[in-house]
């Protein structure tokens, strides 16, 4: 029971998190772990967990959504074509791999939103939304949702932040709906061919989309600025933790 509880409480600060700025699965990751789940079994857990915490959030975007339809229809395609990648990686990954692999993904994806307003002027095809290289960084933060997802929304974010001129609030909203299309494509297949704990899985689901919906208010209320420092920041610490678990 206290370990469903834990879940439950993860999956709500995740449900928030992710609505914020993203990184929700750095707070599921290891609560999981936590109460005795393998690391494979804990990320495709969470993977299914959090798909609702999406819709949450996406609801309380709908208004910047529907603004920006024509833009999420072509951003869309890139986003699933790489999350079918990352699924099928996943699947072929052994356990002791994914531990190895997770620290640096985590870890890059905190440097890349903390610097990004340094690399915007060096980073060709800045500011052009229809520009190749943002195409390829979709497909890639796709196959990363499904491949572990931790630190997702952070990696879109700061893509996005590159090559679409549009307020934070936009591209978070964005962010939200892109990072939840990648998940449910995920977790689809998890569902069927992963080792997926359902009961947390099922609690997760209900606690992360009430968290959804509450952190998508909240992150209407906060600066884009201090969403991005403050969640690359947190990201880092727990990229050391994973990192000292798995070489430790």
């Amino acid at each position: 029971m206290l370990s469903l509880l834990a879940v439950a409480a993860a999956g709500a600060a995740a449900g928030v998190s992710n609505s914020l700025a993203g990184a929700g699965t750095l707070i599921t990751f290891p609560t999981l772990i936590a109460v005795g789940v393998p690391p494979l079994s804990a990320n495709v857990t969470s993977t299914v967990g959090l798909v609702t915490g999406s819709a949450g959030g996406a609801l309380g975007y709908s208004d910047l959504l529907r603004e920006q339809s024509a833009r999420l229809r072509r951003l869309t395609v890139p986003t699933l074509a790489g999350a079918a990648t990352g699924t099928v990686a996943l699947l072929l990954t052994s356990n002791d791999t994914f531990e190895a692999i997770v620290p640096f993904l985590i870890a890059g994806s905190c440097l890349l939103l903390f610097f990004q307003p340094r690399l915007t002027p060096h980073v060709a095809h800045a500011g052009n939304e229809h520009s190749p290289f943002l195409v390829a960084g979709l497909v890639f933060s796709g196959a990363y949702a499904a491949y572990f997802g931790a630190a997702v929304g952070i990696l879109l974010l700061g893509i996005l932040a590159l090559f679409v001129a549009d307020t934070m609030q936009h591209l978070n909203a964005n962010k939200i709906l892109l990072s939840g299309f990648a998940n449910l494509l995920a977790a689809l297949a998890y569902a069927l061919l992963a080792p997926v704990h359902w009961d947390y899985a099922l609690c997760l689901a209900v606690a992360s989309l009430l968290g959804g919906r509450l952190g998508a208010n909240l992150a209407r209320r906060v600066s884009g600025e201090t969403l991005r420092v403050a969640i690359a920041l947190l990201g880092l610490p727990v990229a050391a933790i994973l990192a000292v678990r798995a070489f430790g």
